[in-house]
């Protein structure tokens, strides 16, 4: 009889796996907190808010655990197809979680955005977890205060104070989510981090650059395609990718003097994109001015965001 019992309790030390949705207003830190509870970077992550736009699964390992880290775009109300299509990729992230993350910025908070966020969280049926990023930047006292009315409006299960840049309380949190997860067989293989191709990977850490190197001279409007992705016979990849642009006047910012712009964004991309890949990364960008690219089709469904009306 005790034999028995033995050989049905032995699962609970079997593998699990689920997902948690990481969702907030646009720069709170979501990519940078999904970088920090994988190991290493999966997410773009920059100044300029709305940065994420797909739906990039990283993935975490705790022990026998393994947690699917949807990093959703930021949710804001969305004026544009191209925002609407963010919009639509971050709820639907989060429809299928285990346990959904609101991550808060409590120094710029965004109530405007907040707001309808805790709305929509009050009524959803998953674990949710408040965590209050920036504690390194933030005042205690306010701090307090921020969780203890956020908690007013939903009913979180817990709360986390982190830094999502030094890492600072991101353990504790990662514990809690594996607590969370419930039992069942890996999704991915170990040594997988994220679901992106090496293809949307490489156009995002191409992006990335445009807006490390351009700050508030390129608006959000651009975007970058994906146009081959070649594996060389000397064990070398080579990666061709369009810059496209909403506006002739771009260009030569794009371009710089003397093409030095594109060419320190390449240098850049290029750099570490081979550090990502453990490959020498042969990188050919050129520049389209494309006025309507937000209302096509095809460069959305490149870019990893599905069209919506």
């Amino acid at each position: 009889m005790s034999d028995q019992m033995t050989e049905e309790k032995a699962p609970a030390t079997g593998p699990k796996c689920g997902v948690v949705a990481v969702i907030g207003a646009p720069n709170a830190g979501k990519s940078t907190l999904v970088n920090q509870l994988v190991g290493q970077k999966v997410a773009i992550t920059s100044a300029k808010a709305q940065t994420t736009r797909a739906r990039m699964l990283g993935v975490a390992l705790a022990d026998n655990v393994q947690i699917i880290l949807v990093d959703t775009p930021g949710i804001f109300a969305p004026k544009r197809r191209l925002d609407r299509a963010m919009v639509s990729a971050a709820w639907e992230g989060a429809s299928e979680a285990d346990a959904i993350v609101l991550l808060v910025d409590p120094l710029k908070q965004r109530r405007h955005e907040l707001e309808p966020l805790l709305e929509a969280l009050a009524h959803r049926p998953e674990r949710k977890l408040l965590v209050l990023n920036k504690v390194d930047k933030a005042v205690k006292e306010p701090l307090l205060a921020l969780a203890e009315e956020l908690s007013g409006k939903v009913k979180f299960d817990e709360v986390f104070f982190i830094s999502a840049y030094t890492g600072d309380g991101v353990p504790e949190l990662k514990a809690f989510l594996a607590n969370l997860m419930p039992e069942g067989d890996w999704h991915y293989p170990e040594d997988q981090v994220s679901d992106a191709s090496e293809r949307l990977l490489a156009a995002e850490i191409t992006r990335e650059q445009l807006y490390k190197q351009l700050h508030e001279e390129l608006p959000y409007d651009s975007a970058v395609r994906p146009e081959s992705y070649t594996q060389r016979k000397d064990g070398s990849v080579e990666v061709r990718q369009q810059i496209v642009i909403g506006r002739e006047s771009q260009k030569p910012i794009v371009l710089g003097k003397g093409g030095s712009m594109i060419k320190s964004i390449g240098e850049a991309a290029r750099k570490e994109l081979s550090e990502v890949l453990g490959q020498k990364v042969h990188l050919f960008l050129h520049v389209k001015v494309d006025e309507n690219w937000s209302e096509d089709k095809e460069i959305f469904e490149e870019i990893g965001l599905d069209w919506t009306k």
